[in-house]
């Protein structure tokens, strides 16, 4: 076979794929490192993924004129701009070039796929909280009677934030809430991470600031700019949270999965506003009709008391006597009976103690017979195991080179020393036998 060169090699690759290939395919996959160039042209990758890991991708290019159609249909449509991280259904045509390999050209894209793509998962994020018991679990907290202390989770540069700041603050009651931002982003593909990073700095000023309940608010956008609140690990981490949680998103159409797990799910900022100096005022209004309820209990209460009292007195100071009397008798006889019970109580006190005496003496004459048996016992034993007492006996002890001998491997032409009671004697092995 005669060699090709490269450039007869890639035209064979694309004539190949000309003729194999349809013209158009409809596939699906996530915009990926999707960028304009200046000229209008736009550059991604179509991606296909499984949990985190990426199966399979492909380079992808719209050129300027498509890219116009394609994108104002998309947007008119969903109210949001495509963008990196979106699952669409793309319209592609397979192209190899020479030089630039193998790529595909979008030709058009579904904008009712992302819709329905989107209410899918929105549908199974929520079938899944419900399974877990998510949803109605910030529910749990009872709110307190007035929230007086609030941390708020937007963007410094939310029109929402700044209308809810606004109307907390210029109330028209005076009421004073406590309120501390912790800032997050609140749409794109950072949202979800940078949302639930805010929720664990709260939650490690709670004690510290003393907050009593947390704010998510936002304001209005694009349906799909709102696809971070419908996220499983957000809606999860506003579950768990262990203070109740608001929302006011600030969207008119279907509740966020972050709406349905919070505790109270309010429609704009300022709604919330309102809700938590609704709080106040409902608290002062039922804190006035109570004081007014109280003042007139108290004052018929003091006039029935006082009749009370003056009738009391007349019969206190009567029974009083009466009562006097009787307790002095009582004292004296009981003082007479204490008398008498602590003298028996001594006697019997001191019987005990002699009684305990003797047998602790008789007790430690016997343990010290026992213990003085014992170190004679011992003493013996130590005598028989002194190896001084083993020699008087006519044993020996023998060495090689300062080690028993039978931990040795000893041979033939080895200087060994036996002891025996008075004598030390050195030896050279001539002939060794197995016993």
């Amino acid at each position: 076979m005669s060699p090709l060169s490269i450039s007869q090699l890639t035209e064979q690759i694309r004539l190949t794929l000309e003729h194999e290939l349809e013209p158009v395919y409809w596939v699906v996959g996530e915009l990926s490192d999707f960028r304009q160039a200046p000229q209008g042209h736009v550059y991604f990758e179509l991606v296909e993924k499984q949990g985190n890991q990426i199966l399979a991708k492909i380079r992808a290019n719209l050129w300027q004129f498509t890219y116009r159609s394609v994108a104002a249909k998309f947007e008119s449509v969903t109210g949001i701009s495509l963008k990196n991280g979106m699952k669409v259904l793309a319209q592609v045509a397979v192209t190899y070039h020479p030089v630039y390999g193998l790529s595909i050209n979008v030709k058009d894209i579904d904008p009712s796929f992302s819709l329905g793509e989107r209410a899918r998962l929105r549908q199974e994020t929520i079938d899944r909280l419900t399974r877990e018991g998510l949803i109605q679990l910030n529910g749990r907290f009872q709110l307190p009677a007035v929230v007086q202390r609030i941390a708020i989770i937007s963007s410094a540069t939310a029109a929402g934030y700044g209308d809810f700041v606004n109307q907390i603050e210029k109330n028209s009651y005076g009421y004073k809430v406590y309120h501390k931002l912790f800032n997050s982003l609140m749409q794109g593909n950072e949202a979800v991470g940078s949302l639930l990073l805010a929720l664990e700095k709260v939650k490690s000023e709670i004690n510290g600031l003393d907050i009593e309940a947390v704010v998510i608010i936002r304001g209005g956008g694009a349906q799909l700019d709102l696809d971070c609140f419908d996220e499983y690990r957000l809606g999860a981490a506003i579950a768990n949270f262990p203070l109740p949680v608001f929302t006011g998103i600030g969207h008119e159409r279907d509740e966020t999965v972050a709406d349905l797990v919070a505790h109270t799910r309010l429609k704009t900022p300022t709604a919330v506003a309102e809700f938590i100096l609704s709080g106040f005022r409902e608290f002062e209004e039922n804190l006035i009709m109570m004081l007014q309820r109280l003042d007139r209990s108290t004052r018929q209460q003091l006039r029935e008391e006082e009749n009370k009292i003056h009738h009391y007195a007349l019969r206190a100071k009567s029974l009083s006597k009466n009562r006097i009397s009787l307790e002095i008798e009582k004292i004296k006889n009981r003082a007479n009976r204490i008398e008498s019970a602590s003298k028996n109580q001594v006697k019997i006190q001191v019987y005990n103690l002699e009684t305990f005496e003797k047998g602790l003496k008789r007790s430690l004459n016997s343990f010290l017979m026992k213990q003085n048996e014992k170190l004679a016992s011992q003493e013996t034993l130590l005598r028989q195991l002194d190896p001084d007492s083993i020699l008087k006996r006519g044993y020996s002890r023998t060495e090689l080179e300062g080690k028993p001998i039978h931990l040795i491997e000893a041979k033939t032409g080895d200087q060994i020393e036996t002891f025996t009671q008075n004598q030390k004697i050195s030896s050279t092995i001539t002939e060794i036998k197995q016993k």
